[in-house]
């Protein structure tokens, strides 16, 4: 599933992360369409919350996937 939150503002890309953590599939891929500098740090925290981890893929774009 991609979740595309360029051009908004945190912490929104962190609250649509959340939602779809919350929502999508136990153990579900996410990718992450983020351009807000602040983004990756409150995604990041989100992420762990959930039990997942949160990779940095290119300068925009992060996974979340399942910790190992």
């Amino acid at each position: 599933m991609t979740l595309d939150a360029r051009g908004l503002r945190c912490p929104w890309p962190a609250l649509r992360l959340a939602r779809a953590l919350r929502t999508g599939e136990q153990g579900a891929r996410f990718e992450v369409l983020a351009d807000d500098p602040n983004a990756e740090r409150e995604m990041r925290a989100v992420a762990e919350a959930a039990g997942r981890t949160l990779a940095k893929l290119d300068n925009d774009r992060f996974e979340v996937a399942a910790a190992a």
